[in-house]
């Protein structure tokens, strides 16, 4: 039989994808690797020549300390002339209280091109508490740079919920941090009480923030928050809630798990997601050890109210 080339498939094997598009006409890629054990990155004209581009390794982990373990969802942004990587490290595989000991950690490069040049650890962010905490983004809104991140409360169940903060500089928020989401649907709350992962879209007078809910299986999938683009992004009542996925497993074409996207314009133009999904739910031990997440792309649209249509994966 005839295989069919899987025209949506942008790296095997590269879970939590990031990809940027940056004024240099280059798509730049970076996302976990099956070891967790450094950052790679690389470029290309188009986002289908990324599946040959050579990678380059930005960054290795440490030996020892709170950087030498399982190094998760780096990204990569362009912030007042330089490069930064935000990624998630832990110390050790260790899972005290029902969760792994990750924390945010900072790269920069004055490089122009970030496959080249000095990467420069800036530490850790510091927030409001010391706790699980992963997933950093950056977006910027009317000349100020915010953070966006997934962490644990001590005093809210589950795993993580959503915050934001102003950026001081691109390794340092301002507090106070704030709660944007917290897991409270069935869809969010199955196999871990999970909201992590987010990703920042602005368009037709709105800001989209993407996020990822409950475990790493076939249940994991997408949600979304809205606020107007004149709102106070710093008070939670800006924020409106979809009640249902945006984003889910599409059994029908064995896709399963879609979640921790990003998103970035192909060469015509047109908007298009990047995340990762498995081809199977057949997984043994934990999902995060299973290698079979695999990067992937597509375009979708915009309905009659200005907000994102993203379908189903194909």
């Amino acid at each position: 039989m005839k295989q069919v080339e899987d025209r949506h498939l942008i790296l095997e094997q590269r879970a939590d994808p990031w990809v940027y598009l940056h004024t240099d006409g280059y798509y730049y890629f970076t996302a976990s690797v099956p070891e967790y054990d450094l950052i790679e990155l690389r470029r290309a004209k188009s986002l289908q020549a990324l599946r040959t581009a050579e990678p380059v390794t930005a960054w290795v982990k440490h030996e020892t300390g709170p950087m030498s373990d399982l190094i998760w969802a780096p990204e990569l942004h362009h912030i007042h002339g330089k490069w930064y990587l935000y990624f998630a490290a832990a110390k050790s595989r260790d899972i005290v209280n029902g969760l792994f000991d990750h924390r945010m950690f900072v790269l920069e490069n004055e490089s122009t091109n970030p496959l080249e040049g000095e990467w420069v650890e800036k530490g850790q962010i510091q927030t409001e508490w010391d706790s699980f905490a992963l997933d950093a983004t950056v977006f910027e809104h009317k000349a100020t740079h915010y953070l966006v991140w997934a962490q644990k409360d001590p005093a809210i169940e589950g795993n993580s919920n959503l915050y934001i903060a102003e950026l001081e500089n691109p390794w340092t928020i301002k507090l106070p941090q704030v709660m944007l989401t917290k897991p409270e649907y069935d869809w969010e709350t199955r196999g871990f009480l999970v909201n992590e992962g987010a990703a920042v879209l602005k368009r037709n007078g709105h800001i989209f923030i993407t996020y990822s809910a409950s475990a790493t299986d076939e249940n994991y999938c997408m949600g979304m928050l809205c606020a107007s683009d004149d709102a106070d992004v710093l008070n939670p009542a800006s924020w409106s809630k979809s009640f249902r996925p945006v984003f889910q497993t599409n059994a029908d074409v064995n896709q399963f798990g879609p979640g921790h996207n990003s998103f970035t314009v192909n060469e015509k133009g047109e908007d298009v997601l990047i995340y990762h999904a498995r081809t199977y739910t057949e997984i043994e031990g934990d999902p995060l050890y299973d290698p079979n997440r695999h990067a992937r792309a597509q375009v979708f649209t915009w309905n009659e109210e200005g907000r994102p249509e993203f379908g189903k994966p194909l």
